[in-house]
């Protein structure tokens, strides 16, 4: 039995060396280039994927333990003719410098307005079993394993908020 990781909502085979990380496998192999090697450490949140709704650093995985599992990477997320609402929001709120780092960053988010929609608390949710609520303070508490060496946090938590709060 062939084993397939579906990237995108397409089902591509896994890489028959099984020292691939995800990360390689989705730009080498796969040629989805948005996803960033930054520090190959799972330190920066440069490569982040959502796997099965949660997200990751694909630097700190092989693609071989990914078998049957569904991975999104900016590619799937948007296009430039049809953005998310993360995506037009980092562009209106200039949510980017260089832009190393900003698919991480939407990708991630993405994951992170689920969290809050589904009521994961965070340390720094006031009440663990209340509602949780996308306030700058959990904004960047949940985004904090994704860095911006351009500095672009300010912007970033309030394309963040925009979106979360269905403004966008």
């Amino acid at each position: 039995m062939s084993k397939t990781i579906t990237v995108n909502g397409t089902e591509r085979p896994v890489p028959s060396d099984p020292r691939v990380s995800l990360l390689d496998f989705l730009r080498e192999n796969e040629g989805l280039t948005g996803t960033k090697k930054g520090c190959d450490h799972g330190q920066c949140g440069a490569c982040t994927v959502i796997v099965n709704g949660m997200r990751i650093n694909s630097c700190l995985t092989l693609a071989a333990m990914h078998d049957g599992d569904s991975v999104t990477t900016i590619e799937g997320l948007g296009t430039p003719t049809s953005p998310s609402p993360l995506q037009v929001a980092f562009v209106e709120h200039d949510g980017f410098q260089c832009g190393y780092c900003t698919p991480g960053q939407i990708c991630s988010a993405t994951a992170m307005l689920d969290e809050i929609a589904a009521g994961f608390a965070s340390d720094a949710s006031e009440d663990l079993l209340g509602e949780m609520q996308a306030s700058p303070e959990e904004i960047r508490e949940r985004m904090s394993g994704n860095l911006c060496r351009c500095g672009a946090y300010a912007n970033i938590v309030t394309a963040i908020r925009e979106v979360a709060q269905g403004d966008a």
